[in-house]
């Protein structure tokens, strides 16, 4: 069975966040696409199903467990199926619970990917490990369907951060994102001096992902907070992990958000099951 490992919001290799890639006729066994995420050991396995040459099912796995949404390996997955599966420059992810997810590639092998908003609320009231479990201090705290959205004074702050990943494990399933206006950011941070509209980090304990690399799920609750904020429908987003990378979002009518990213393959494998 063949499987592809591409590195996702990123135009350079070992930059971006890894996923693995296995595109399939029918599902296997749900233990044994979880027991493959196991195995792998990346942020996010991804399982295709191929209906059309323009439509797909796809679902997601950590290392732990299966999420509902996870935009880093849906770009994976689209630049897999362009690459090799079909001619179309527009296909269809049929997802469970969240509709359709619709990927363009671009002539410069740029994917755009239309998701909904997952808007994050402002709240007054958290778990006291959510507190503890950061040592920076806070400026807003919001939530949305996926978890906490921190706003930080500065984005130091947001890159000095180290954070009680135990304490974070404790929030319910909730994951933790911190982020701040961005800034220009050195160039031994990142690819080149760019001005982002806005930094990010997502901490992930509970799926077994202490430091997610680049998040794309998290920005349909990042990037809309910064747009009203900035005033702003086009945003450039940089998530400072060890990694990086870098989303193009811009929010669309109908509370539906487009975020880009370009990708790069690092692997072709072959696996025995």
């Amino acid at each position: 069975m063949k499987m592809y490992q591409v590195d996702a919001f990123t135009t350079a290799l070992f930059k971006g966040n890894p996923a693995a890639v296995i595109v399939l006729e029918q599902w296997l066994d749900d233990s044994l696409m979880q027991n493959i995420a196991l195995e792998n050991n990346l942020s996010e396995t991804a399982f295709v199903q191929v209906w059309d040459a323009e439509n797909y099912a796809i679902r997601w796995f950590t290392p732990t467990r299966e999420v509902d949404f996870c935009g880093h390996a849906t770009l994976a997955s689209s630049f897999v199926l362009f690459k090799d599966f079909t001619s179309a420059k527009t296909i269809q992810f049929h997802v469970k619970d969240l509709g359709i997810f619709t990927a363009t590639q671009d002539t410069d092998g740029k994917i755009r990917m239309d998701f909904p908003v997952r808007r994050a609320k402002q709240v007054t009231e958290y778990p006291d490990e959510l507190r503890q479990a950061l040592s920076k201090p806070f400026k807003n705290v919001y939530l949305n369907a996926q978890g906490y959205i921190i706003e930080y004074e500065s984005v130091q702050d947001v890159l000095d951060e180290r954070p009680n990943f135990e304490l974070l494990r404790q929030l319910n399933g909730k994951r933790t994102a911190i982020t701040a206006k961005g800034s220009l950011l050195d160039v031994a941070i990142t690819t080149g001096a760019t001005q982002y509209d806005c930094i990010s980090r997502y901490f992930a304990p509970s799926n077994g992902i202490d430091e997610d690399p680049v998040t794309g799920s998290i920005h349909t609750g990042i990037a809309p907070l910064w747009a009203e904020k900035l005033s702003k429908t086009e945003l450039v987003a940089y998530q400072a992990s060890a990694r990086g990378g870098e989303l193009y979002c811009s929010l669309k009518a109908e509370d539906r958000i487009e975020i880009s990213g370009y990708a790069r393959l690092y692997m072709q494998a072959e696996i025995f099951i």
